[in-house]
């Protein structure tokens, strides 16, 4: 089996690479790649999208290497391949963006990521640091997590789904705030789970073993 973590310069993908090769090796869930080329994603059985940055810089991103994203669209849009998307891999899978400009996402779970708006004024944007997943449904990805598991952030804007079902799991900071999204053979993580320690290890783990 090969995951493909996809390299669009957009973010330092090696602890995510590290992280992803030790479940990979310790569950025997194949082979680790990271790659900008459309010819290995459509090869590749699973396929992550990490981003850090804004919104609109990670989608042109994307756009500028030729082929890439039609790769990925076919992988998981059409052919049903498992797919994770963090941070704004994840926010990417959203209707559009509103960070500085409004930006086209992927259109793949309805909803629009907005800037994150604390109820508590006293609470600072961005979001940083350590915070306690409520898991809002059940999913496969969630094998042996439990509400109460830590997970890290850092991010001012968050997926406001359109429908609640696509509402995986979510924090609280002076109100909800969207933690995991997903629909079909699609998932994607707010938070980094290269960098939440035991909690993000096994959702990496159950990621790769996912048969959706």
């Amino acid at each position: 089996m090969l995951t493909a973590l996809v390299d669009y310069d957009s973010g330092n993908l090696h602890s995510a690479q590290k992280a992803f090769e030790r479940m990979a090796h310790e569950a025997g869930s194949g082979t680790i790649v990271v790659t900008s080329e459309p010819d290995v994603v459509a090869k590749a059985d699973r396929i992550v999208l990490p981003g850090d940055g804004a919104f609109p810089a990670c989608r042109h991103a994307l756009d500028r290497f030729t082929g890439l994203f039609e790769a990925i669209e076919e992988g998981v849009h059409r052919q049903g391949k498992p797919f994770l998307g963090i941070c704004i891999g994840m926010q990417m899978m959203a209707s559009r963006g509103l960070e500085f400009e409004p930006t086209e996402g992927f259109g793949w779970i309805p909803g629009e990521v907005d800037r994150i708006t604390p109820a508590d004024a006293h609470l600072k944007v961005p979001h940083m640091g350590w915070n306690d997943l409520v898991l809002d449904q059940p999913h496969p990805v969630f094998a042996g997590l439990k509400t109460g598991d830590h997970a890290y952030f850092v991010h001012s804007y968050h997926f406001k789904v359109a429908r609640p079902e696509h509402l995986l799991a979510h924090v609280d900071y002076a109100g909800p705030i969207t933690a995991i999204v997903g629909r079909d053979n699609m998932v994607g993580t707010q938070f980094h789970p290269e960098k939440s320690q035991a909690t993000g290890l096994r959702l990496i783990a159950n990621f790769l073993a996912w048969k959706p």
